[in-house]
């Protein structure tokens, strides 16, 4: 049995999990949960096992006699868990039995989240269960609607991802981000390019604040291609610095160090943005793969080929002096 409260101790838990502390420790154990006084004609959600999933769906059910079915998803949420094969036809009809939901319902139907869907096949889990599945709005807020009503809008079937959707995730993507970021920024330095350390501070303050915020209004559809955009600004006001700095470097020494500036910079912004595609409805599994296949190896030639010609122009600038 669970409750459809959530207390100040679980909002903790979302701050925490939203931060990326102790990330994998906020899992709800699998199996079936009543909530208020279910009973064998009650509807059934499922959910999966990420805390901030499960305290989402049954703080909307207040009020509501209802059952959760909770699948064991990993302690991912359920757009990824669907992407990772783990809220899958499989694990759903493996609960389904696992939890005897045949012996404490009559009707045979299981409402899922609509963000599962690349995941669940609806015949699949019928023909294997005996249960229909029936996919929920997007948004939990939006459950008791469709429970009154029992059909889903348009509106609600649409993923709105909007700005508060995706500035939520910067706080976990800065967490793993920040420390590597830091510390390159941290050697530039040590090595004498100051401008190189801003460079690289400014090119990831893109990928970690500009690129969610502005997502939708970057050109391309490949959410790297979109943060090699972000970052050639970036590159280009680092290198613009580089070129005309009165460090007493030849023009050809400074036109290399501004080629290192350009082929560095960009691949750092756009390394950050494709991370987002991990947590963003706007791409798919299949897109996601091919992005990488893509993009990454071009991201590594281009940042080898700049710290290369970076190290080349301290060398010279050294032996010069």
């Amino acid at each position: 049995m669970t409750s459809s409260e959530v207390t100040g101790i679980d909002r903790l838990v979302h701050v925490l999990a939203r931060l990326g502390i102790r990330r994998n420790d906020w899992r709800v154990r699998p199996g079936l949960y009543s909530l208020g006084a279910a009973g064998p004609e009650s509807p059934v959600f499922v959910s999966a096992n990420y805390k901030l999933s499960f305290d989402a769906l049954r703080e909307s059910l207040a009020g509501i006699d209802a059952y959760i079915l909770v699948l064991d998803t990993k302690g991912i949420n359920v757009w990824c868990a669907a992407g990772k094969g783990n809220f899958s036809t499989g694990e759903l009809v493996s609960r389904i039995e696992k939890t005897g939901l045949a012996d404490v319902v009559t009707h045979r139907r299981v409402i899922v989240p609509q963000l599962s869907a690349t995941a669940v096949c609806a015949h699949d889990v019928r023909a294997r269960s005996g249960f229909k599945v029936d996919f929920g709005p997007v948004m939990a807020e939006d459950i008791p609607e469709f429970l009154r009503t029992g059909k889903a809008t348009e509106e609600m079937r649409t993923v709105r991802f909007d700005l508060k959707d995706r500035a939520v995730l910067i706080p976990v993507e800065a967490k793993g981000a920040l420390p590597v970021v830091a510390g390159a920024a941290a050697v530039a330095y040590v090595a004498g390019d100051s401008l190189g350390a801003a460079g690289i501070v400014g090119a990831a303050a893109a990928g970690l604040g500009a690129f969610p915020t502005l997502l939708p209004y970057l050109p391309g559809d490949a959410f790297s291609y979109k943060g090699f955009s972000l970052g050639a600004g970036v590159g280009l006001s680092a290198a613009a610095a580089a070129l005309f700095a009165n460090d007493g470097a030849s023009l050809p020494m400074r036109l290399l160090r501004v080629v290192s500036y350009m082929l560095v910079l960009p691949p750092l912004t756009a390394f950050i943005a494709l991370n987002f595609t991990g947590c963003s409805t706007y791409t798919s599994p299949s897109g996601v793969r091919r992005e990488i296949n893509t993009y990454v190896p071009i991201m590594a030639g281009m940042a080898g080929t700049g710290l290369l010609a970076n190290v080349t122009y301290r060398i010279l600038r050294s032996l010069k002096g």
